[in-house]
């Protein structure tokens, strides 16, 4: 118990024995970690020593870790073995790859050599195509050349006159004159030109009675006309001016019968002569009514029953606009269709069909006679009528605020100053034009002006009186531009007029700004306009339209690199062959004759007119592809020998329903050449392709050495 006690309490105890025990476990503890720290440390560095030491020795046979040369591993024969081997296969590997490119070498060459055979049969089929082409269409033609029966037509070739018909027989009586017995064909063939000779007003005693105005415009006219000709040996009609005329210095009629009797070409009754009274304002007088004209047409704004001759004699649009051309600026437009004035009338008459008659007579009365009924007083009371009754804005007058104009008898004669008339004619949906009470005036020169100045702004003309003779009625659809009513229905007017719905009227409106512009408006278009009459019953065709040469750019044109001329880069669309044949021309002129023959009204009353003879006309007509089994094939290819289908069968066409042609590409550009060279460059070789119109939109010319590609078929630059 004691012992144990001071144990704990450190004592020492037994001699001292505790102690030293803890002493010697340290001892041991740091020499242990002192061992470790030797050993992992020193042994590595001696270890690195020695196999320096031993690698880096002279005798190399004591190396153990260093690199040896291929004759030491050969040494051991079955090394030795394996280093053959593998020579032999690295000599054999290097020579397969050599023969592997020579055969990738070889083969490349072949693979070219098949694409170009692939292309070579390519150009061969097309042009073996092309050629069963030709061969078809050669074959095809020459079988139509030997059936056929029509000569083909082109621009006519003028065949004059050499000689005077001296035995060209009479009429009974110079009233009963028609084209058939009053004038001369054999002067006129069909490929004559119809050349005109104008006589000098000046060289004869009527020519200082002329107005100046319409006689300076008449020259001005003829001076620039394509018909006219000096050669008076040669000419189809002779034309001579002889009004309007100076009432002051008028010559008598029998004095003006006498010059016109005693012109160079007269030949005694005056056939092929027209006889020209032009009228510039609405009191022109028939002066020539009681002259004997013989066979000679006349020209005038102005008829009597007794004096007109359908057919043969003209009646002409006055001169308004002699030596000005019309301010189109002032027109009104052509909408709004209606107007503040659903109609408007201006006039005074200066004396009635019964004054002029010498009869009292009641209405009834005259109806129930032979002597034409006056019904210009039932006209006004209706009118007045209609005005009063507000349903409408209407304008009448039936007295002239200032003197009115001169007349012929039972005419209405015309108020106030043309410019006055024209601003009250702008405000109106209609204009009445009432005819004169004497049925036996077929047209006088005051209806003439009234229905001249209602086309000049739009007005549509509304002519009270069926039996007058429009200008130019002959050849133009006046129904189409204006209401004709018989004067008997004057009570319906105004429910006719506004049952015509704004359709209507603007058509009407627009085909008479059409005719006003084409016939009525300048001196050149009504004399132009008479001739075309006379040409037109005579059928012969209209001078050609003259061609207009645009400006042409040159330019170099040479082929792209790669490029073929007949091979066109449509992808997988097939259009067909290429023509190996030079550009064809389409077919022009062929309808020379049948124009004035079965068109006469249609030329007539729509654009561009009469007046010129067009290559082809978006109106020509059009076969069907069966065509060719009704005897008119003739330069026809239908489409599958008319069973038609698409693909090789419309190729082989050439056209189907049409004669065979080509088509021309224009195109429009401005300063991008890249992009049109690129453009011109995809149309190589492009089947029925005539040429390339490319229209140089800008003030900048193309560079001079751009290079333009040779596509097959000409290109042409012109500039805008």
């Amino acid at each position: 118990m004691t012992g144990y006690t001071m144990l704990r309490n450190g004592g020492v105890g037994n001699g001292g024995q505790p102690w030293v025990l803890r002493w010697s476990s340290r001892i041991r503890l740091t020499w242990l970690s002192f061992t470790l720290f030797i050993i992992l440390v020193f042994f590595p560095l001696i270890a690195h020593y020695y196999l320096t030491t031993i690698d880096d020795a002279d005798d190399a046979g004591k190396r153990i870790f260093g690199p040896r040369t291929g004759n030491e591993l050969c040494e051991v024969k079955h090394v030795q073995d394996l280093c053959r081997i593998r020579e032999s296969v690295s000599e054999e590997l290097l020579q397969l790859e050599a023969k592997r490119q020579e055969l990738n070498s070889e083969i490349a060459k072949l693979n070219l050599k098949i694409e170009a055979c692939k292309k070579s049969i390519e150009n061969a089929k097309q042009d073996l195509l092309q050629l069963k082409n030709v061969i078809s269409q050669t074959e095809h033609s020459y079988k139509e050349l030997m059936a056929q029966n029509q000569p083909k037509l082109s621009l006519p070739i003028r065949l004059l006159p050499d000689k005077d018909d001296v035995t060209f027989p009479l009429p009974k009586s110079n009233r009963n004159c028609r084209l058939h017995n009053c004038f001369d064909y054999s002067r006129c063939p069909l490929t004559s030109g119809f050349p005109v000779y104008v006589y000098n007003s000046d060289d004869y005693p009527f020519g200082s009675s002329l107005d100046p105005l319409i006689k300076q415009a008449f020259e001005a006219t003829v001076r620039t006309n394509v018909y006219v000709t000096e050669n008076a040996n040669i000419a189809c009609v002779y034309i001579i001016l002889v009004g309007e005329m100076q009432e002051p210095v008028m010559p008598k009629p029998t004095e003006l019968e006498q010059q016109l009797h005693s012109l160079p070409y007269w030949r005694t009754d005056g056939h092929n002569h027209l006889i020209i009274n032009l009228s510039r304002k609405s009191e022109t007088q028939n002066f020539i009514y009681n002259i004997s004209t013989g066979r000679a047409m006349i020209a005038q704004s102005t008829f009597y029953d007794v004096q007109y001759r359908p057919g043969f004699d003209i009646v002409v649009s006055p001169l308004v606009h002699a030596m000005s051309e019309p301010n189109f600026l002032e027109i009104p437009p052509q909408v709004p269709v209606k107007r503040k004035y659903l109609f408007s009338f201006q006039g005074e008459k200066i004396e009635s069909l019964r004054s002029s008659l010498q009869e009292v007579r009641s209405f009834e009365e005259e109806i129930e006679g032979n002597a034409p009924a006056d019904y210009d007083d039932r006209i006004i009371t209706t009118l007045k009528a209609v005005q009063d009754s507000k349903l409408d804005f209407v304008l009448v007058e039936f007295t002239c605020k200032n003197q009115p104009k001169a007349s012929l008898p039972t005419e209405w004669a015309l108020c106030g100053e043309r410019d006055d008339r024209l601003e009250l004619l702008k405000l109106s949906t209609f204009a009445l034009i009432i005819t004169p009470g004497d049925t036996h005036l077929v047209i006088s020169a005051g209806c003439a002006m009234r229905l001249f100045e209602a086309l000049e702004v739009g007005a549509i003309p509304v002519v009270l009186g069926e039996q007058v003779q429009l200008p130019y009625h002959d050849v133009i659809r006046w129904n189409e531009a204006a209401l004709i009513i018989p004067k008997p229905r004057i009570t319906e007017v105004h429910f006719l007029l506004r049952s015509i719905s704004d359709n209507d009227l603007l058509a009407m409106r627009r085909q008479g700004r059409f005719l006003w512009e084409t016939y009525f408006s300048t001196s050149d278009n009504v004399f132009s306009t008479v001739l075309a009459i006379i040409r037109t019953r005579i059928q012969i065709p209209a001078a050609p339209i003259r061609e207009e040469t645009a400006v042409e750019i040159p330019h170099r044109s040479g082929k792209a690199a790669g490029t073929d001329p007949n091979m066109a880069d449509n992808g997988d669309l097939d259009l067909g062959p290429v023509e190996t044949e030079p550009p064809y021309a389409s077919p022009k002129y062929l309808r020379n004759f049948t124009l004035t023959a079965m068109d006469i009204y249609r030329n007539w009353n729509s654009a561009p007119g009469p007046f010129h003879l067009f290559p082809y006309t978006p109106f020509d007509p059009v076969l069907p592809s069966e065509a060719k089994f009704l005897g008119s094939g003739t330069g026809f290819r239908p489409i599958g020998g008319g069973a038609g289908g698409s693909g090789k069968e419309f190729q082989a066409a050439l056209g189907g329903n049409v004669p065979r042609e080509q088509f021309t590409v224009v195109m429009l550009t401005y300063e991008r050449e890249e992009v049109l060279m690129n453009s011109l460059e995809r149309l190589n070789g492009l089947p029925y392709l005539n040429k390339v119109v490319v229209v140089w939109n800008s003030p900048k010319l193309p560079s001079e050495d751009l290079l333009w590609p040779d596509i097959g078929v000409p290109i042409m630059v012109r500039k805008m």
